[in-house]
């Protein structure tokens, strides 16, 4: 690629240096913040799985505890009264222009497994069973929602370090070879003007003193 060694080149150079430094930076806070967010979600969706499977293990118990109490036919009878659960209501929230999925319950559906049942006609353990399914619902929501946004935190982590490694390794030092490149040549042009106007003054001067004599 030819460059023009022109002045107004190098000023137009020197400005894309500002400007491509001062994104390498904003890009690399930015990657910084997303990797902390990164590690945050990490530790809160690994406690919740870790609540998670012996939450999993205590309600599978609570089953058989409640199988043994009422029996697998009154259980599979309570069960057709429970109500399907509400759709969950999902919004998303911006981290350094990530998208970031909530994932919530709606304001009418407080508890995700509605009764459908009379506790005065079915035994406790029953109930226990379904607040423990409830509970368990609540944690793989949570869990769901952190993981989703790992995905997507992931994803832009990746982008916006290729961003900075070609900004650091490519533009960059592209635009100062560029910019050493100009100067270097009007350094250049200048000296020859300088000796071409001391060549001149010389052949003037030479030529004034022919005349005087």
């Amino acid at each position: 690629m030819i460059i023009n060694p022109t002045r107004i080149n190098l000023i137009n150079t020197k400005k894309s240096i500002t400007l491509a430094k001062k994104g390498h930076s904003l890009l690399k806070r930015k990657r910084e913040v997303l990797v902390l967010e990164f590690l945050k979600l990490i530790n809160e969706s690994t406690r919740d799985r870790n609540y998670l499977y012996p939450k999993l293990q205590e309600t599978y118990k609570k089953v058989a505890i409640a199988s043994s109490y009422v029996g697998d036919f009154e259980l599979e009878r309570v069960s057709n009264y429970i109500k399907e659960p509400k759709p969950v209501k999902i919004t998303e929230k911006n981290i350094m222009g990530v998208r970031i999925p909530e994932i919530e319950r709606s304001s009418e559906n407080l508890s995700i497994f509605e009764r459908g049942y009379s506790l005065m006609t079915t035994d406790v353990s029953i109930d226990d069973v379904n607040e423990s399914f409830n509970e368990v619902l609540n944690i793989i929501i949570e869990v769901a929602k952190r993981e989703q946004s790992l995905k997507r935190i992931v994803l832009e982590i990746e982008k916006v370090k290729r961003r900075v490694n070609a900004l650091e390794y490519i533009l960059l030092p592209d635009l100062n070879k560029k910019s050493r490149y100009i100067v270097l040549r009007l350094d250049e042009i200048d000296r020859d003007a300088f000796s071409a106007l001391k060549h001149v003054k010389k052949r003037i001067q030479k030529a004034s003193d022919n005349l005087s004599q």
